[in-house]
């Protein structure tokens, strides 16, 4: 399909910069099996579903994966870099975008902070770098956290500081396996309150992993969707939580993903017939019309940036012509876009 099927006008003063208080306050917008839209809050959750279905939600954690600092070694000039983390792939080393790209090249040395040093030893396209540094391990990571920041995305932090409040605005309250450089926002919405209400309604919840990488803020720039490839993220289903996701479609309940990082997830461990596998592995799914979705029921989800994969995984679930419509409905009654935004609630079409 055209990549351009998938664009849309957004007013920039819909695009939200701070999350909705309290987190499950923020709006809900309904799409049902037929395209009918209805409006709710997220904290409604509960009456949307039924007693013995299950939410699914993504408890990887953000970490601190934009550095900042200057190259070192190369003559007198010591330019200013930034470096974004976005997948690790061993205990000292990452794939990571660079800014300015091109001062950089393979064998150069980044210092971030006093004792933090990177060694690019790998490029790639579009400003891929992969980099070795001087720590491994927990060390690494407490000094990630100390000369990291928070990774906001850019249509937020290319219009204000990222400051301390983002610290706890950017995580999930599930947040508990670091490796992720962009929140799984459908999961910021949630409250202990909200999770109560859902164990009261007899909807249980699952935890999976899918550490989101930075690829997810790349626009696309193929032409049709068939010449886009999307960067691989590390994936997780725990054995036991696949066994009880399978029992709870035995039993009639359906699997509610909290977020397209829930829903990759579930796709990429499905059996054609339905059947969620153990899983841990990278994933690279990309979901777009035409596909047959084999585990998932209902997704919670944020609204999404136009011409993004994002966008063209909601319209694969629920029609490109239903989330247009549905969008635009959106946009007419003031919802609040994005990571920082108000969420859809989308009940997959009949068969």
């Amino acid at each position: 399909m055209r990549v351009d099927s998938f664009d849309f006008e957004l007013p920039e003063d819909r695009i939200a910069l701070r999350p909705a208080v309290p987190r499950d306050a923020a709006r809900m917008l309904v799409v049902g099996p037929t395209g009918e839209v209805q409006h709710s809050f997220v904290r409604e959750l509960p009456a949307w579903l039924h007693s013995g279905d299950v939410v699914v939600l993504n408890d990887t954690k953000v970490i601190a994966a934009r550095l900042r600092g200057n190259r070192v070694g190369r003559g007198d000039a010591t330019p200013r870099i930034e470096v974004m983390l976005h997948k690790r792939v061993s205990s000292d080393s990452f794939l990571a975008f660079a800014r300015p790209a091109r001062k950089l090249a393979e064998g150069d040395r980044v210092m971030l902070g006093r004792s933090l040093e990177a060694r690019v030893t790998g490029r790639g396209e579009a400003g891929e770098i992969q980099v070795m540094f001087n720590q491994s391990g927990e060390q690494l990571d407490a000094q990630i956290a100390i000369q990291g920041e928070i990774p906001l995305p850019p249509y937020i932090a290319g219009k204000r500081k990222v400051d301390e409040q983002d610290q706890t605005d950017y995580q999930t309250m599930f947040a508990r396996l670091e490796g992720s450089v962009a929140a799984p926002t459908a999961g910021l919405h949630f409250t202990p309150e909200l999770l109560r209400r859902l164990f009261d309604r007899g909807v249980r919840h699952e935890a999976v992993t899918l550490h989101v990488g930075a690829g997810t803020f790349l626009p696309v720039s193929a032409q049709e969707t068939s010449g886009h490839r999307m960067h691989a993220e590390w994936a997780s289903i725990e054995p036991t939580c696949a066994e009880r996701l399978n029992a709870t479609r035995r039993n009639g309940g359906r699997i509610v993903a909290i977020g397209t990082t829930s829903l990759r997830t579930l796709e990429s461990a499905a059996t054609p017939a339905g059947e969620i596998l153990p899983y841990s592995s990278d994933t690279d799914i990309f979901i777009t019309p035409g596909y047959k979705f084999k585990a998932v029921d209902v997704l919670l989800t944020n609204f999404h940036l136009p011409r993004s994969t994002l966008f063209m995984l909601v319209s694969a679930f629920s029609g490109l012509e239903v989330m247009r419509a549905a969008y635009a409905e959106a946009i007419r009654e003031r919802y609040r876009f994005y990571s920082y935004g108000d969420a859809c609630l989308l009940f997959r079409p009949h068969a």
